[in-house]
């Protein structure tokens, strides 16, 4: 929902200050870890105003990137006003985003019945592992726990090893904080239309499980094993996988197709010397010969040789290197902010391109201004009340 500048819906047409497609709606974050600060951040980098609701002994890090391009303010809600503080943030908000397992928030007094009564029209956002209901709901967990029990994380790992877990992209942000901010983003749309607030329950197992959908329908199928390393797509075939340089290296090779294959075996000087690829049985031998011709060379040698070619042929480079290759920096997939490489916004827009990436804000950096622009009707009586921290509050003006 964009606003105007006295803070009322917008009028249909009326263009919102600032950049990106969801320029004009405002998102309240109430601070936590992982993939709910990283789907506040998706939405700050599409041009969203989110403020993050931050406690006074649990302030964000200076350097956390995933609160980059927001605003914050400082609550203390074990102060007998802090929950209505919040409460009065959202019923200026079209999104509010938690990420405290299930009853925490009704617990602070800032759960979706106590916002719905102040905002019925409010999208609430709920981000946890198992998900707001079942039989582990109110248990610990951690990225690596969630993808267990989706069938995800047994599929990843090298043939005759454990399962291996991507860092924690693949639960918390890929089958989190993704999913929280599409179920968002598709509330909102209902909201447009004329549609009520409601909540949006996230959780990591289910997303996780949602973006294993094709190899679900290849186990079904019988084309993919649950014996790791075997199949197509996880190391078992040796036309897709990794292999290992003479410097100590890595290059990624991803030739699915045949005209692709064909252009690997030629860069590689090995036409016509393998045998057929389409028997699984040949695998074992054609993995060898490509490991061995791979390990004849460095990196930057096979970067060289299949650069501009269709071999599908990429080195693997590290955090450091990443953004001095020409690609990167010629879409500028990586750029410096504050002095600190980061990634940029994505995905891009023509009609309305997003801001560059915001700073980092120091904690209830904005509390006043925040209540100030978003025309809270408690704002004075809430910043004497001492519920509120802040350089600004501190103000003798206030």
């Amino acid at each position: 929902m964009q606003r105007s500048e006295d803070g009322s819906p917008a009028e249909p047409g009326e263009r919102a200050e600032g950049g990106g497609p969801l320029a004009g709606v405002r998102v309240v974050e109430l601070a936590g870890m992982g993939p709910a600060p990283f789907c506040a951040m998706l939405l700050a980098d599409l041009g969203a105003d989110v403020v993050r609701v931050e406690r006074p002994t649990n302030p964000g890090g200076e350097q956390d990137l995933l609160n980059r391009g927001k605003r914050s303010v400082l609550v203390d809600l074990k102060h007998e006003r802090g929950p209505e503080a919040v409460r009065a943030l959202a019923e200026r908000a079209d999104v509010l985003l938690e990420g405290f397992r299930p009853g925490v928030a009704e617990r602070l007094g800032v759960g979706p019945e106590a916002c719905f009564e102040r905002n019925p029209a409010l999208i609430y956002g709920r981000m946890t592992g198992w998900g707001q209901d079942g039989p582990l709901a109110d248990t610990a967990g951690h990225d690596v726990d969630y993808l267990a029990l989706s069938g995800a994380l047994h599929a990843t790992g090298e043939a005759g090893g454990p399962p291996r877990f991507p860092a924690n992209l693949l639960g918390d942000f890929g089958g989190g904080a993704m999913y929280l901010a599409v179920g968002v983003l598709a509330a909102l749309l209902r909201t447009r239309a004329g549609g009520g607030g409601q909540v949006v329950d996230a959780s990591v197992v289910d997303g996780a499980a949602h973006l294993s959908t094709m190899l679900y329908g290849m186990f079904a199928s019988g084309g993919w094993s649950t014996e790791r390393g075997t199949n197509l797509l996880d190391g078992g075939a040796p036309f897709y996988d990794v292999y290992a340089t003479s410097d100590g290296e890595h290059v990624a090779v991803g030739a699915l197709e045949p005209r692709f294959y064909a252009e690997l075996l030629e860069g590689l000087g090995l036409s016509g010397e393998l045998p057929d690829r389409d028997d699984p049985s040949n695998w074992p031998e054609i993995r060898r010969r490509l490991a061995e011709a791979f390990a004849g060379g460095t990196k930057q040698h096979w970067t060289e040789v299949f650069d501009g070619s269709d071999a599908c042929v990429a080195p693997v480079l590290s955090m450091a290197e990443a953004p001095e290759h020409p690609h990167v920096r010629a879409r500028r997939t990586l750029v410096e902010n504050d002095g600190v490489v980061q990634p940029a916004a994505a995905p891009r827009f023509s009609g309305t391109p997003g801001p560059e990436p915001g700073p980092v804000p120091d904690a209830g950096a904005h509390t006043a201004e925040v209540l100030g622009e978003w025309h809270v009707a408690e704002r004075d009586d809430l910043l004497r009340s001492g519920a509120l921290y802040g350089e600004l509050v501190r103000r003798e003006d206030v």
